[in-house]
């Protein structure tokens, strides 16, 4: 009996150290599932590759997100994101005027003269 006891510590320790990594692992996957299924669009966002991007889109049947990287739209699954960090950029739409041209001929006739 006085032999096993120290096994029986060792085994009691074993346990305990299983029983925490896999509750702090469980913890780190519900973590990273509520990150992924909160994002929405203007949210910056890093993918597993280092493309750093702005949230254009998010497709929740496909599972997939489309970033903006500097007027660049590219197509990711939704795994792919590392970090986000939700944006505060608000989406400006600027409206551009065509400038007042001249007719080609007109401008053609006084260059002639």
């Amino acid at each position: 009996m006085a032999q096993s006891l120290p096994m029986l510590f060792m085994l009691v320790a074993l346990v305990a150290m299983w029983f925490f990594m896999s509750r702090s692992q469980k913890k780190q996957q519900q973590e990273r599932k509520n990150l992924l299924e909160n994002m929405k669009a203007g949210d910056e966002v890093v993918t597993i590759g280092g493309l750093h991007g702005v949230l254009s889109e998010v497709n929740t049947e496909k599972s997939t997100v489309i970033i903006d990287c500097e007027g660049i739209f590219l197509e990711f699954d939704r795994s792919a994101i590392r970090t986000v960090k939700p944006g505060t950029v608000a989406s400006v739409e600027t409206q551009i005027e065509p400038a007042d041209v001249e007719d080609a001929t007109s401008i053609q006739d006084e260059t002639k003269e």
